[in-house]
């Protein structure tokens, strides 16, 4: 829901440091691959509580994963890249709440298992759209510039990574967050699949 106003606000910011680093000679693939890296030191830091470390991972992560796409907007999008940004990236959505069940299964085994559970929803909601979209033409006029259809919903990118800055900063509180949010996530699945089946049906 907040992404297309998120990415206004970091698009210039993200578009220079993607300059500098294609200067350099980084390309997006491997920015991609080292966000990924950073974001997998977070579980370890979330199995052992240090929850300030996995906060900055976590950021750096997300950092990566918008100058990957700047870069590639500079040296040309590519499907290969496309499709690993994508994997890497619910990948790392699903890893962070296994962080959290993995420091605490007693108290956050439940809510994380079913914060997983709702990603399954919105990522292959959102995927399976994709695919069919990409088959048909269908274009997707506020994210113009993605490697494939971005469906947007109530729960996208930007809510994420807010939730998962909050766990982080209220460990104590993961199992309220991970459930309203989850449902949250839910919410978007259903809307996607709705419309998604109603776009194609037409």
């Amino acid at each position: 829901m907040l992404d297309r106003l998120s990415i206004k606000v970091i698009r210039w910011p993200l578009a220079q440091s993607a300059k500098l680093l294609d200067q350099a000679g980084v390309t997006a693939n491997q920015t991609t691959l080292f966000g990924f890296a950073l974001g997998c030191l977070a579980f370890p830091a979330l199995a052992y509580a240090h929850y300030d470390l996995a906060l900055v991972c976590i950021v750096l992560n997300r950092i990566c994963d918008g100058l990957d796409g700047a870069l590639a907007r500079i040296q040309g999008i590519t499907d290969a890249g496309g499709f690993l940004d994508i994997s890497l990236d619910f990948l790392f959505y699903s890893l962070i709440p296994f962080g959290f069940v993995v420091a605490n299964p007693e108290q956050n085994a439940v809510a994380g298992a079913f914060l997983i559970f709702s990603f399954i929803g919105t990522g292959t909601s959102f995927l399976a759209f994709a695919v069919m979209a990409g088959k048909r033409g269908i274009e997707n006029p506020v994210y113009q510039h993605k490697s494939l259809y971005y469906m947007s919903g109530l729960t996208e990118g930007t809510e994420t990574i807010g939730c998962f800055v909050l766990l982080c900063l209220l460990p104590q509180y993961f199992a309220p967050i991970a459930i309203v949010f989850g449902i949250a996530c839910w919410f978007t699945t259903f809307t996607r699949i709705y419309s998604g089946f109603h776009t194609l049906k037409e």
